[in-house]
């Protein structure tokens, strides 16, 4: 009878350690949603940056007259646009990191925050961490859904 329960115990902590190796902790998953939310206050205030960058870039074009435009060098008018432009795609490139924030941020309620999207059914064992992203590649990379495994093996069309 000890024995039996001596090996329910086991199997019990086996279930345990099999549900924290396939799921980070509350507390891990609190200090990854922090990280994301400073980031997310980041790329507000560089769109913010950007935005009064290309306001005050379009407040210096509307000064000039249709008689005064052609006393600006050509070059000048394709540079000023050529920075425009530029404006726009880092604005848009921000925009489209902030919602992927905000995607690891839904994750992270659901609880699928940080398992490895091509691991999840079948683990690869390609990493440590199986299925799990290593931590250390959340924290430098919060919008990450593949261990760095299954990412190079995703590139090269191995997977």
């Amino acid at each position: 009878m000890l024995l039996l329960v001596l090996n329910e115990t086991k199997e019990s902590k086996r279930r345990i350690e099999m549900t924290t190796k396939n799921r980070y902790t509350k507390t891990k998953l609190n200090k990854f949603k922090n990280i994301i939310l400073n980031e997310m206050d980041a790329v507000t205030k560089d769109m913010g940056d950007i935005k009064e960058g290309i306001i005050e870039t379009g407040e210096s074009n509307t000064s000039y007259t249709p008689d005064s435009i052609y006393s600006v060098h050509m070059a000048d008018a394709g540079t000023d646009s050529h920075e425009r432009e530029k404006s726009f795609q880092l604005m848009a490139r921000e925009n489209s990191y902030y919602k992927k924030l905000e995607e690891a941020l839904d994750r992270i309620a659901d609880g699928s925050f940080g398992i490895c999207l091509d691991c999840t059914e079948e683990p690869k064992n390609l990493c440590v961490t199986c299925p799990l992203i290593p931590e250390e590649r959340l924290i430098e990379v919060p919008i990450a859904t593949r261990c760095v495994e299954c990412k190079e093996k995703g590139k090269l069309g191995m997977l």
